[in-house]
């Protein structure tokens, strides 16, 4: 497990412990749903009334059927049969068949607004909590796994909330209701087989769930392997064509694809047994219950009004339980994919803000310092080593060394998506773990080296540095960047679709989109990194001439390969291995005959 970072303040961050947790019970995933829903507490309330006015309705049928069938019974061939028609009866009850519709109608219509309002709120906040962990879980997580787990977490909770309180709960006061007429106006018997079969309904539904459980969530499982593999493979398509391995990737999914046939196969084999010892002691109460009310009839304590009376509750009772099989199988599914989701929203952060975090207060550019800064991405691999340099303010500093010395870091580091191990790194005098990390990356801008762009309009990607700033401003931008001629050319202009992370455009091009949405977002500090590194030397020296304007009078810190970008650089730190070995100006260094001269060197005979 990770230490935990601990701060100068004296506040620890959590890192991010991916150790399995004990799972949490139905009870408890309940209890985490309930606030949700109770934020609509008088439509519940409502929707409650509804469900019981429906079920009091429905129960009223078989009454008045028992109540019709005795008043017809007549004797055969007389002259008063059809005078003797109940029509208040059948009035009545083709009331009662309407108000069992239209009661639960109007539950499902006062309810919707919590069913939705509570899967927005939750979808919402996983969202936002998704965003707000550390870059680690970004770099460790599996995309298609975690996207399946979403939808079916947010499918989870109008399923949980349609089959509970539109099935199980209507169903449970019906068997109130039912068992309450047979003891009152029969005798017990009724009650006690009716009672027996459905214990023993609900026992074997419970035992033969939990038992083929394991086999639905084992498919589960197999079904987020399958969608992960596919998912990854298609973001990675182009590097599939480079290595011809479409046939390699096609047998891998098909390979995750068989292992969910079989998984699925013997999913639904469990359920036919389920469903065939429930539907046995059905059919077992039913005959119990008929033969009782056909001998009743003929001993003429029970009339035939009573035996249809009987035999509709049965019907009645019995329908809707058939299915609970089924309701119980995707009310437990239903909740170990909103237990999943909750496990998302639950993920502590590994860089969170102080209790008594406070924004970043700036006059103008500010001075960066990182003083004697260590950081590990492991415990067991240190990658900076106490490394101590100042960007002063409006100045600009620049960062050589070889690939893997550490360079990047220093900017992830800067952004806060990691915090130091030890030391500090300042802006403006103030510790970056003691401010909010959102004015921090308000005060940031970047060029990263390996730009990746939305999968929608050039102009929304630009304006993505400020998405209010309008057309006008990301045509400014645009023209800065040395990209507006291009666009213009396209077919779309500006409203042209760049593709699934940028891929329809090329890299030098991708590359000045970045620099188009920074130059727009005009932050205080700049940083580059690599941020020429994918354009030809024509554009380079154009684009290089706008990005020294545009860090005139910012604090930039600029992350180079090339040395000839950073000649200008009021001082070049050399970094080897997570350390400073060198330092100075452009000509110090080169006349100091060390480590950046002979860089130098290799670059300018070509030999790089």
């Amino acid at each position: 497990m990770r230490p935990s970072s601990v701060s100068r303040a004296g506040y620890s961050l959590p890192a991010a412990d991916s150790s399995p947790k004990t799972p949490r019970s139905d009870w408890a995933t309940l209890r985490r749903l309930f606030p949700y829903l109770w934020q609509y507490k008088w439509r519940v309330v409502a929707a409650l009334a509804f469900m019981v006015a429906a079920k009091g309705a429905n129960v009223g049928v078989p009454l008045l059927l028992k109540e019709l069938v005795d008043a017809m019974t007549i004797q055969p061939g007389s002259a008063l049969a059809l005078l003797v028609v109940p029509l208040g009866l059948i009035v009545a009850y083709g009331l009662l068949r309407l108000s069992t519709s239209v009661f639960t109608e109007l539950r499902e219509l006062v309810f919707a607004k919590a069913t939705e309002g509570a899967t927005r709120s939750i979808a919402l906040q996983v969202f936002g909590h998704l965003h707000a962990l550390s870059l680690r879980f970004h770099l460790e997580r599996q995309t298609g796994g975690m996207t399946r787990d979403i939808e079916r977490g947010t499918r989870g909770v109008q399923s949980l909330i349609s089959y509970s309180l539109y099935s199980i709960f209507p169903t449970l006061i019906e068997v109130v209701f039912v068992l309450t007429l047979l003891g009152t106006k029969f005798d017990m018997g009724y009650v006690w087989i009716t009672l027996v079969a459905l214990v023993l309904y609900i026992a074997f539904t419970v035992v033969v769930t939990e038992w083929r459980t394991k086999y639905r969530r084992e498919m589960n499982e197999l079904e987020s392997t399958s969608q992960t593999k596919a998912i990854d493979s298609l973001l990675n398509y182009e590097t599939v064509k480079y290595f011809n391995n479409e046939s390699f990737e096609a047998r891998r999914y098909d390979d995750a694809l068989e292992k969910l046939r079989k998984a699925r196969i013997k999913s639904q084999t469990t359920l036919s047994l389920l469903n065939t010892g429930q539907q046995l002691v059905i059919a077992v109460a039913l005959v119990l219950m008929l033969w009782r009310a056909t001998q009743g009839v003929v001993d003429g304590h029970m009339t035939l009004g009573d035996l249809v009376m009987v035999n509709a509750f049965m019907i009645q009772l019995y329908i809707p339980l058939g299915f609970l099989g089924v309701l119980y199988r995707e009310i437990k599914q239903s909740l170990t994919d909103l237990d999943k989701m909750f496990v998302l929203l639950e993920k502590e952060r590994e860089i969170a803000d102080a209790p008594d975090a406070l924004p970043l207060v700036l006059d103008g550019p500010p001075a960066v310092r990182f003083e004697n800064v260590r950081f590990a991405y492991e415990p067991a691999r240190e990658i900076l080593h106490g490394i101590s340099f100042e960007i002063p303010a409006g100045k600009t500093v620049a960062v050589v060394g070889p690939s893997g010395s550490g360079k990047s870091t220093l900017a992830r580091l800067l952004y806060r998506f990691y915090d130091v191990s030890g030391g500090e790194i300042s802006i403006n005098g103030q510790d970056i773990r003691r401010v909010t990390q959102s004015s921090v990356r308000q005060a940031i801008g970047i060029v990263p080296q390996d730009t990746v762009l939305f999968n929608d309009s050039i102009e929304y990607n630009i304006l993505y540095g400020r998405p209010d700033a309008g057309h006008d401003a990301a045509v400014e931008a645009a023209k800065a960047a040395h990209i507006h001629s291009f666009i213009e050319k396209l077919p779309k202009g500006y409203a042209t679709t760049v593709g699934e992370r940028g891929l329809k455009l090329s890299g030098g091009e991708k590359q000045r989109v970045a620099i188009a949405r920074t130059l727009l977002k005009n932050p205080p500090v700049m940083i580059f990194d690599e941020a020429t590194s994918a354009l030809d030397s024509a554009n380079e020296r154009a684009i290089q001439a706008e990005l020294k304007s545009a860090a005139r009078n910012k604090t930039s810190l600029v992350i180079a390969h090339r040395l000839s970008t950073v000649v200008d650089a009021h001082e070049i730190l050399v970094l080897v291995h997570g350390e400073i070995v060198e330092r100075g100006t452009h000509a110090d260094l080169v006349a100091k005959g060390g480590t950046y001269a002979g860089m130098w060197a290799l670059q300018q005979s070509g030999a790089d």
